[in-house]
């Protein structure tokens, strides 16, 4: 059978210094000779011993843990995110540890309550929106929790928001210069927030330029969906522009269009995507699309984590349009 972890007393039998002697040096900013310090350092080296930061944490009744939760992970624009998000936390000496709410459909309480017995220091949810109750059991153990693109109407709460209804208002202005006339808004049936936000401010854009707005909802947020809404929508000769509230849509629906449609994008129709993910710079597509800086997402995210303040913080990214070529 293999053998366990070497602990900590092994370590101090093998210095021949006492079992705190060993905490202390792991411990930064403990007290400890040099001489000390040198003998357990070499004791653990010689015996392969790492440090139980579980166990640690306990001590200390709190860990280096930051919980994170979400769903859709494979999606291009959540694995960037979770990508910088976990180097960030490294590089602060804290850790990612990754909840999947895939199948938690639209409560997640159950997942946050999971992270309380991993004593997280604090929470960030990239999609679904935890109940009060919920929040206020964060607040009550001292977990800070950080919203990503969902607003609650709290005042002690940390959000993080990109500018989803300027983004959606630039994608309207620009179908409106292409002079369409009849437009639809695509989105899939999750309806997350920030779907809702983008497809709501672009309708009323375009309705007040008078402009006709076809709205198609269904599936789940990815390439299938947008391929099926292109092929269901483009039936109707005169839609000549498109707003997807996602770039894996925008594809999906840049695809129907082409192939099962035989529509020429952008002399006949027009398409706008949301999130710059890497495929849409893809010589296949190159898609306008509205751009919002991950790299300022995250670090809005990571200083939420770092300030001290205990009231509401809403920090809101913004967001500009990267012109390609599927808008004429």
């Amino acid at each position: 059978m293999a053998r366990g972890f070497v602990t900590a007393e092994e370590v101090a039998k093998r210095a021949g210094v006492s079992r705190s002697a060993v905490s202390r040096t792991f411990t930064p900013g403990a007290s400890v000779s040099q001489a000390v310090r040198r003998k357990v350092l070499k004791a653990a080296r010689e015996l392969g011993y790492r440090v139980n930061r579980l166990a640690q944490g306990l001590n200390n009744d709190r860990s280096n843990l930051i919980g994170v939760v979400g769903t859709n992970l494979s999606a291009p624009f959540i694995s960037k995110q979770l990508d910088l998000l976990s180097i960030g936390l490294l590089r602060r000496g804290l850790q990612c540890l990754l909840l999947n709410a895939a199948d938690a459909r639209k409560d997640i309480a159950p997942l946050i309550e999971l992270l309380f017995e991993f004593r997280a220091q604090a929470i960030v949810v990239l999609s679904g929106e935890p109940p009060s109750s919920i929040v206020d059991e964060c607040i009550a153990n001292g977990v800070r929790l950080i919203l990503v693109n969902q607003r609650l109407d709290r005042t002690d709460t940390n959000m993080v928001l990109s500018d989803d209804s300027h983004g959606a208002d630039l994608a309207a202005l620009r179908l409106i210069a292409a002079k369409c006339q009849k437009v639809a808004v695509v989105s899939s049936a999750s309806q997350t927030p920030a779907q809702v936000r983008r497809a709501t401010a672009f309708t009323q854009r375009m309705q007040t330029a008078g402009v006709e707005v076809v709205a198609w909802s269904d599936g789940p947020t990815g390439y299938e969906s947008g391929y099926q809404a292109g092929c269901e929508i483009l039936r109707d000769k005169k839609i000549d522009g498109a707003f997807c509230v996602t770039d894996l849509l925008a594809l999906g629906f840049l695809d129907a269009a082409r192939i099962e449609m035989h529509r020429r994008v952008p002399e006949d129709v027009s398409v706008i995507g949301f999130d710059d993910i890497p495929q849409a710079g893809w010589k296949s597509y190159e898609l306008t699309t509205i751009v919002q800086s991950l790299s300022t997402l995250t670090d809005n995210v990571l200083t939420a984590l770092e300030t001290d303040e205990p009231a509401t913080r809403l920090q809101v990214v913004p967001v500009s349009m990267i012109e390609r070529k599927t808008v004429r």
